[in-house]
């Protein structure tokens, strides 16, 4: 990733001096901004960004000495060179602890000039990838974050290990709490890119008006506030990935502009007129259905069909059958050590809850009530008690929740009802199994009969 260099800063209040410095390094292909005082100077820092400030010791105003130290004070990290016409070992020594890197005296050289403008340059280059590399070192994305051993699973990590290495667009669709953003971020992790940039956005969490701006950057005064020049998160992730969450909740306008940077890979910034170019993987997601967005006009056809390459459809949680188990003993390892809890599994009956609940929020919904039980439970294992009675999330439900999901059987889809209704009526009894037996118009013997022909567990109503 080889993001532009900020100009360098040049105060100097001799005309002829500041035009000779910004002349000099102009040819040597620095941009430079020049200001005659350093009040001046400190208006353009506080606007815009620079890798260095060159300033002469005695200036009209403000000294060269005290502006050196109001840059230490508010920009510790911006390093400065001090140019001076008298230069003494004491001076020099007061340069320094105002602040200043380095200093020349005049007449100079323009070889000692450009030294140690580039010593600065190859530091803020330095500074900028070292952040980069931080940034990436907080991503752990890997295949086996994704857990869980139904057809489906395996299927979604097998076309991530097929569609990773290349620079295929990628749509992502699921519903919400998914792993969406695991998808995209594992996609990165084995591609080529894995070095560079790892951008992501939610375009749902981003007010309209600033999401172009994010986006592509702007110009300095392009709208109110707009103070200085902003670098796009495009820009950002040139040679990287960007992952575009939520990309069906962008407006039409932007949609637009965002279909003619998937054309070709150019675009201008907000308040600009440069056409600039980055080389980036694109990869989006939604939760919404993306057919129904373009049937009522929300979201553009032909973005969709720049976008959809290759189509990961995550499966909901609910058909996913038994990595509910494996997904909740993953959350139970991350959260015992956590918390520091000595919980080592969960009791019976609280599986049967987990695997009978529908998780209409998914795997973000799972994680949450793992969390909440390894708080709430006293003893080694989670009990049903530290488990919510999920009263709540059934009335999320939807009256198509009964339903036959996508690949699944009629004989299974019944199965699957039985044991809810069955599991509803328990739970709403404090497991007596008398009480859900009554409830649902069964004797205990037949409720019992059922259950264990649907490898639900008894025991904790057996007492009853």
């Amino acid at each position: 990733m080889n993001l532009p260099l900020p100009p360098v800063l040049v105060v100097d209040d001799d005309k002829n001096m500041r035009r000779s410095l910004a002349t000099m390094l102009t040819d040597e292909g620095y941009a430079v901004r020049a200001a005659e005082s350093a009040e001046e100077a400190l208006g353009l820092l506080a606007q815009e960004n620079f890798f260095m400030v060159i300033t002469d010791a005695r200036l009209g105003g403000m000294s060269g000495y005290d502006f050196l130290k109001k840059i230490q004070s508010q920009w510790p990290e911006l390093p400065s060179l001090m140019i001076t016409a008298y230069a003494t070992a004491k001076l020099a020594v007061e340069a320094i602890k105002a602040g200043a890197m380095d200093y020349l005296s005049k007449p100079f050289e323009p070889e000692e000039l450009f030294h140690a403008v580039a010593r600065c340059a190859e530091r803020h280059k330095l500074l900028a990838e070292n952040a980069a590399l931080r940034s990436r070192a907080g991503e752990a994305f890997s295949l086996e974050q994704i857990v869980g051993d139904s057809p489906k699973v395996r299927e979604l990590r097998q076309l991530i290990r097929t569609v990773a290495p290349t620079d295929a667009r990628v749509l992502v669709l699921g519903e919400s709490g998914t792993g969406k953003e695991l998808v995209a971020g594992s996609l990165h992790a084995l591609s080529k890119r894995r070095n560079e940039n790892y951008i992501r956005i939610n375009c749902a969490a981003i007010p309209e008006q600033l999401l172009e701006s994010e986006l592509f950057g702007h110009e300095k005064g392009s709208f109110t506030g707009a103070l200085k020049q902003k670098l796009g998160r495009v820009e950002e992730a040139d040679g990287g990935t960007i992952f575009l969450d939520e990309i069906a909740d962008m407006g039409k306008p932007l949609q637009a502009k965002l279909l003619r940077f998937l054309e070709d890979g150019t675009f201008t910034r907000v308040g600009g007129t440069e056409e600039l170019r980055v080389n980036v993987r694109f990869v989006a997601a939604t939760n919404r259905d993306i057919v129904q967005a373009i049937d009522v006009g929300e979201f553009r056809e032909d973005l969709f069909h720049r976008l959809n390459v290759v189509q990961f459809q995550l499966p909901p949680l609910r058909e996913r059958g038994d990595d509910v188990r494996l997904l909740a003993e993953h959350f139970l390892k991350i959260f015992r050590a956590t918390l520091n809890k000595n919980i080592s599994a969960f009791t019976p009956a609280a599986l049967q809850k987990m695997l009978a609940h529908r998780w209409l929020g998914n795997i973000r919904e799972l994680r949450n009530v793992v969390e909440r039980a390894l708080i709430l439970e006293t003893s080694r294992e989670v009990q049903p008690s530290s488990l919510p009675d999920f009263a709540l999330e059934a009335r999320l439900q939807k009256t198509g929740a009964l339903a036959v999901a996508p690949d699944e059987s009629l004989e299974a889809a019944l199965e699957r009802i039985e044991r809810e209704l069955i599991q509803g009526a328990l739970e709403q009894n404090s497991f007596s199994l008398t009480r859900a037996a009554g409830q649902l118009k069964l004797t205990r013997h037949s409720l019992r009969y059922r259950m264990q022909r649907l490898n639900m567990t008894t025991d904790a109503g057996d007492t009853d």
